[in-house]
């Protein structure tokens, strides 16, 4: 076997075996979630609400891409509208509440604020045009 494909399947297997206990706890956060709190306390049936909505969440739990998509699949499956959920998980990426202190010192009060701020409302455009076009809005 050659070294390089030895040195990346090894890498490869370190990379899955450290995010397997990332993707469990989203898995029992989200079981956990859904028993104690039902969807209809967060999401209405309205496009632009459960997008502000999902956003908002989003915003305040920032998360890593890898586990945004267990995570939206999820959701999916719990019956949360696909609005809400890509409206989410764009804003669950994008934009980061708890982070922005770190951002402020590293890149400046004024960009961290406007790049958070327009994050989250394109999150809301990007949602609502990603459901229209796919025609499920």
């Amino acid at each position: 076997m050659d070294a390089r494909l030895k040195s990346a399947l090894t890498k490869s297997a370190r990379a899955m075996s450290n995010s397997l206990p990332v993707l469990a706890g989203v898995v029992l956060l989200v079981g956990l979630t859904h028993t104690l709190i039902p969807k209809f306390f967060y999401f209405s049936k309205n496009a632009v609400l459960d997008s502000i909505i999902g956003s908002g969440l989003g915003s305040v739990l920032a998360g890593n891409p890898l586990t945004s998509y267990v995570l939206g699949g999820e959701l999916v499956k719990q019956g949360v509208s696909l609005v809400a959920v890509t409206s989410f998980l764009v804003a669950w990426v994008t934009v980061g509440l708890v982070q922005l202190p770190a951002e402020v010192i590293m890149l400046g009060r004024r960009f961290a604020i406007l790049r958070n701020i327009s994050s989250f409302a394109f999150s809301i455009i990007v949602a609502i045009i990603t459901v229209f076009i796919l025609g499920l809005l």
